[in-house]
């Protein structure tokens, strides 16, 4: 979420106004996070929210490198009515070139906020930075096309994106033949766990791995529906899926690996806004996780899963202490006991995961 409050820090922040009943500027989010953890430098340089992540990137050096994008990026002025505006200028889409992303998911209930003007001119941003989209795009068969990674080890990795409406999407943003939008889900049906799958296995080559990213529930709470999991049970059943991406709640959720194939059902927010703000502290969304996913394209499996563990200080990222790993530890585990995940502390400041074969 590197609009809004982050945006403000940045070399070139958009107009502060924001139309929110809770503060009507967005650089009030600065200084609530200034007020709760001190100053914060602006402007800022490109890399300078990634902090400690850069340093993992570099020792993990991953491939494919995949964010959800949870703003628009727009100099477009006249918001959305939903209420709550995300953007980030045009000008400062570097910083996602400062981390080498590959490709932005964009089928999120952000990415309009500032109307179909902000989405084209987010997809023509990314365009023009050579980033990645999944999820959005100028009309339907667009929004559908996945976000394609060649790879210099194996073959191509395929972002198929998608969002439901129980994370906050309106259903008008739904790409059509003839405007843009994003990859809209009413449901997460066998019936659209069907269509997903034929869409898959029909650009799917050999040696590819196809990700299915998918914006589903709700900000807070960890509990995961039948409903979910048995969507993400059909699409891997399919034999076309590899991996599910979920995102939209705050705070990170259960993992499970499925007949050898990775579910992330909530990633949890990397980079937000929100330092300051009162409310769901049990959740402590401050502390994030990176996810290193080592997978067998010719085996078709997941090898590995090392997760890094950071916190967001100062709308910068950094290692989080010993005492917070330990606690990431703890939820992940108490919630990944009926997915049969457990999670194991690797070393000073690394998580692994470890799973019963399904």
């Amino acid at each position: 979420m590197t609009g809004r409050g982050v945006d403000q820090i940045l070399p070139h922040p958009s107009k502060p106004e924001l139309y929110e009943s809770y503060v009507d500027s967005a650089l009030d989010y600065v200084a609530m996070a200034e007020k709760t953890n001190g100053p914060i430098p602006r402007p800022v340089n490109f890399s300078y929210i990634w902090g400690d992540a850069l340093a993992e990137l570099d020792r993990m050096a991953p491939a494919a490198r995949i964010i959800n994008l949870e703003t628009s990026v727009t100099r477009n002025n006249v918001p959305d009515p939903k209420g709550i505006n995300y953007r980030m200028h045009p000008a400062n889409t570097p910083c996602l070139a400062a981390a080498g992303i590959d490709c932005c998911v964009l089928a999120n209930n952000h990415v309009l906020d500032w109307g179909r003007v902000g989405l084209e001119e987010t997809l023509s941003a990314l365009k023009e930075a050579g980033i990645g989209a999944a999820g959005a795009g100028l009309n339907l068969a667009a929004a559908l096309q996945p976000g394609v990674i060649e790879t210099a080890r194996a073959g191509r990795v395929l972002i198929f994106a998608f969002a439901t409406a129980d994370s906050g999407v309106p259903p008008e943003w739904a790409a059509t033949a003839t405007e843009c939008g994003i990859s809209f889900l009413p449901d997460v049906s066998d019936a659209a766990a069907d269509r997903i799958t034929g869409q898959v296995s029909s650009l799917k080559r050999s040696g590819d791995i196809a990700v299915v990213s998918v914006h589903w529930g709700g900000n807070w709470g960890y509990g995961i529906s039948r409903r979910q999991r048995s969507f993400a049970h059909r699409l891997i059943d399919s034999g076309a899926v590899d991996l599910i991406h979920g995102h939209s709640p705050h705070h990170r959720k259960a993992i499970e690996v499925y007949k050898g194939k990775l579910i992330l059902y909530g990633c949890g927010d990397f980079l937000n806004d929100y330092e300051g703000i009162g409310g769901f502290e049990e959740f402590r969304s401050q502390l994030v996780l990176m996810y290193f996913v080592t997978f067998d394209p010719s085996a078709r499996a997941l090898i590995s899963l090392e997760m890094t563990p950071l916190e967001i200080h100062r709308f910068r990222l950094r290692y989080a202490g010993m005492d917070d790993v330990q606690w990431l530890k703890g939820v992940l585990n108490r919630e990944g006991q009926a997915f049969g995940s457990r999670i194991i502390l690797q070393g000073a400041n690394r998580l692994q995961l470890g799973w019963e074969p399904s």
